[in-house]
């Protein structure tokens, strides 16, 4: 069962973890033994809950055992583990993400497939961190790529949603021209902490014109840029850029400071991100949340004038856990990653992060303070077709680093031309 699907629905958390759900691995019996694990999103108290709470069971389930966890942001926490990990340092257990592969070709983490109990993990989500036929992540946090929006905006530019809740491109094109006009940002984004949010609208935009197959080809190298239908949508988003889509500064925002522009000041019409959106919008108002009024709508991104997959939609993993290859407690860690990955657990990861996941749960029934956006969040996802990952997860080296440079910063930032984006990105990522 696809992860999403398993979200249809809210319940009641449950926020016990019963030491016998730990995992299936022998008991580790042991004096005054600390577990290290350094882990992103320092800023999300409910992952932060959620860790510290796997943390604690493991704890009470082994007499003498200590979880410390140490917080990070991320930049900082892989500038860290690229210092340690080289010299045969750093923690036993940390977080890390499906494009950094450079991790196993290194020889970083270790194989998990003996260690983990697997039948807690959905099967797609498992294939994502499997290469050469051996699994090297848990895969916590699933998501897809949505496209918010502020209701009480569209309203005042006297546009209404179609019924299928996607835009044509020409329409899409009409409605930033609309906001631009009206004094408002269309578009809230910003790419100086990260190395995709830039992309957003171009990728997915060139997903639903090339259809999964092509668009796999590519970024994989197999498909030029130069092809007509991937200069087709870069001619469009240079129409959206050039209409004034992006904030003035959006070379420089980051991306929790695009959340809060969006919703708070000085506000935009809309938000591409990742459905992560929940980590940093529902925290209280005082800590940088969404206000409870705040009019959230999800639309879906605009299709493409003969797309061949307009009903596609990109769904992947985020943060995921591996295990340092130089640890010295590679059983005991496997245990800490049995402890976040048990049933319960994935259903509290639902009903207290917001978000979906790979872990497998079954939630009966929507409820709570976020329910309205639950029910629009998996209406959206009815009838597309997932494709699994993202471009950063298939691009690697030169072509990776070039993808960061020009499709998610120079071209949306209005410093490329679509031939200059053609010619850096064919140079760097197409074989022939």
């Amino acid at each position: 069962m696809h992860a999403f699907s398993t979200m249809r629905s809210l319940a009641a958390a449950s926020l016990i973890v019963c030491p016998a759900l730990l995992g299936t691995l022998p008991a580790v019996h042991a004096q005054d033994v600390t577990l290290e694990v350094w882990s992103h999103e320092a800023d999300e108290p409910a992952k932060v809950a959620f860790r510290e709470l796997a943390a604690r069971s493991l704890e009470r389930a082994h007499s003498g055992v200590k979880v410390k966890i140490t917080w990070y942001e991320k930049n900082p926490l892989f500038a860290a583990l690229k210092t340690a990990l080289p010299a045969g340092k750093g923690p036993d257990v940390f977080y890390l993400e499906p494009d950094q592969v450079e991790y196993i070709s290194a020889g970083y983490i270790i194989p998990l497939d003996d260690l983990v109990n697997w039948n807690n993990i959905e099967p797609w989500a498992r294939k994502v961190w499997t290469h050469n036929g051996k699994t090297y992540g848990i895969p916590q946090e699933a998501y897809t790529v949505e496209l918010y929006y502020n209701r009480d905006l569209l309203k005042k530019l006297g546009v209404a949603l179609p019924a299928n809740a996607q835009f044509t491109q020409a329409q899409f094109l009409d409605l930033v021209k609309k906001a631009r006009a009206a004094g408002m940002t269309p578009i809230s984004q910003g790419v100086g902490d990260r190395p995709y949010p830039g992309a957003y609208l171009t990728v997915e935009a060139l997903l639903r014109k090339l259809g999964p197959d092509d668009y796999q080809k590519l970024f994989t190298g197999k498909l030029s840029f130069a092809d007509p239908r991937v200069v087709e949508v870069l001619q469009w988003v240079k129409e959206v850029v050039d209409a004034g889509a992006y904030p003035k500064n959006f070379m420089t925002l980051k991306l929790g400071e695009s959340h809060y522009y969006f919703y708070t000041k000085p506000g935009a019409l809309l938000l591409p991100m990742g459905s992560f959106y929940t980590g940093r919008a529902f925290v209280p108002e005082d800590k940088g949340g969404q206000p409870p009024d705040f009019p959230l709508g999800i639309m879906q991104f605009p299709s493409m004038d003969r797309g061949a997959c307009n009903e596609c939609k990109t769904s992947t993993i985020g943060a995921s856990f591996a295990i340092n290859a130089a640890s010295k407690q590679k059983q005991l860690g496997a245990e800490f990653l049995n402890a976040m990955s048990t049933p319960q657990m994935g259903k509290m990861w639902i009903e207290t992060v917001y978000l979906q996941t790979g872990i497998k749960a079954d939630v009966k029934s929507f409820s709570g303070p976020h329910a309205t956006y639950f029910t629009e969040l998996m209406e959206r996802q009815k009838g597309e077709k997932y494709f699994i990952g993202q471009p950063r997860d298939m691009v690697t080296g030169e072509c990776k680093d070039t993808f960061a440079q020009v499709l998610n910063s120079g071209f949306p930032g209005g410093l490329l031309s679509v031939d200059q984006a053609v010619g850096m990105m064919n140079k760097a990522c197409y074989k022939g």
